[in-house]
C-alpha cells in the first residue's frame, strides 16, 4: 500500500502527543496567533496555561519573550521554539 501524509494538524486523527502536558507560550510568534497555537495545544490534549510554574512542561517562547521566559529558565522548565513544538505536534521530542 501507499502511505501518504496528511496536511492535517495534529489532534486532528485523534493523536494526542501532548496529552498530560502544560504549555505556556510567550513572546511574538511568527507561524501561529495566540488563539491558534492555544487550540492546536488543547486539540493535541495538552493544555495552554498562561503562567509559568513549577508544573509547566514547556514553554513556547517566540520573539521578545520576557518575563515568562526568565521565570521558566529559573524552575528549569524546558524552553522551546514554534519548530520545536511543531516536533512536539508529530510525537517528537523538542530539541
Amino acid at each position: 500500500g501507499v502511505a501518504m501524509e496528511s496536511d492535517r494538524p495534529a489532534g486532528d486523527d485523534g493523536s494526542r502527543p501532548l496529552d498530560g502536558k502544560t504549555l505556556v507560550v510567550t513572546g511574538a510568534l511568527t507561524k501561529y496567533t495566540r488563539d491558534e497555537i492555544n487550540g492546536l495545544i488543547e486539540r493535541a490534549g495538552g493544555r495552554a496555561a498562561s503562567s509559568v510554574s513549577k508544573k509547566t512542561d514547556y514553554v513556547v517562547a517566540g520573539e521578545k519573550a520576557g518575563s515568562k521566559r526568565d521565570k521558566a529558565q529559573k524552575l528549569g522548565v524546558p524552553i522551546i521554539s514554534e519548530t520545536d513544538f511543531e516536533q512536539l505536534l508529530q510525537g517528537g521530542n523538542a530539541s
